[in-house]
């Protein structure tokens, strides 16, 4: 049986260093190619970007501003995300055997062993469709309507995903909703005001509030038995934990990288 490393962060972390730490994993892979399993939270309400969205066409930015809500660009593609209360997850690997060597395969695997977690918590999920060419093409934030092969219930949005891939290597993170947000989701977007929001969470669903501990829990066991494998804690060393908080500082606390992104930038998103 395969072992993979688990990251179960135990406090909620600040954006930048979330997604500093996924950053992290993913470049680790060139030196130290295992597969890592995260889940965490964030310290306040946090919108992320996609690697090729302009702020100025997607964020309200003085509604965040004035609410305190953070604001962070991912390294990974897709749409607008509103972070709060939910858990993310990411998996960080570069094993082909398990994964494949495509986007598409290696999205589907993982939104599978997602919905057998969910199973677990007595929800019956799927696979979503082609999504309508509107949404593709619009700024509508992630969590306007399932992408194809991201998770729903009920042919509402329960887990939105985006993934990079270099190779064989792959950062793949997404969101899972404990509460809904579709007030606060609509005031930090341009375009929320505009579109129908096809989302739901794990507390509308359970119709109960929801432990994100238990939450975890069925998750692990989800994707461990989906890939038959086994789980290692991970603790970072004095060593990585200095590089994680150099790529903090370098990128994702860098106002040039959160504003805007690079000109003839590549995007790997599914």
């Amino acid at each position: 049986m395969k072992v993979w490393n688990l990251i179960n962060d135990p406090s909620p972390l600040e954006g930048s260093l979330n997604m500093a730490i996924d950053d992290y994993l993913f470049q680790s892979l060139a030196k130290k190619p295992e597969t890592y399993v995260r889940f965490y939270q964030w310290k306040q309400p946090t919108v992320s970007l996609g690697y090729s969205q302009r702020v100025e066409n997607v964020v309200n930015l003085d509604f965040c501003r004035m609410h305190n809500v953070d604001l962070v660009r991912r390294i990974t593609g897709g749409k607008l995300v509103l972070h709060h209360r939910e858990i993310t997850y990411s998996i960080v690997s570069a094993d082909k055997d398990t994964f494949t060597t495509t986007l598409a395969k290696s999205y589907r695997l993982i939104s599978e062993a997602l919905i057998v977690g969910l199973k677990k918590m007595g929800l019956e999920a799927r696979l979503a469709k082609t999504p309508p060419l509107a949404y593709v093409k619009d700024n509508l934030p992630c969590f306007s309507h399932p992408a194809r092969d991201e998770v729903e219930v009920g042919g509402l949005k329960i887990i939105g995903s985006a993934q990079k891939r270099a190779g064989a290597k792959f950062l793949q993170h997404g969101s899972i909703p404990l509460e809904g947000e579709e007030s606060l989701l609509r005031s930090v977007s341009l375009s929320g005001k505009e579109c129908e929001m096809r989302a739901t969470s794990l507390s509308h669903e359970l119709r109960r509030t929801v432990d994100p501990g238990w939450a975890v829990g069925n998750l692990v066991e989800g994707i461990g038995q989906f890939f038959r494998v086994g789980f290692v804690e991970k603790i970072f060393s004095d060593e990585e934990r200095a590089e994680i908080l150099g790529i903090q500082k370098g990128r994702y606390e860098n106002e040039a990288w959160t504003g805007r992104p690079s000109p003839g930038s590549r995007v790997d998103f599914s």
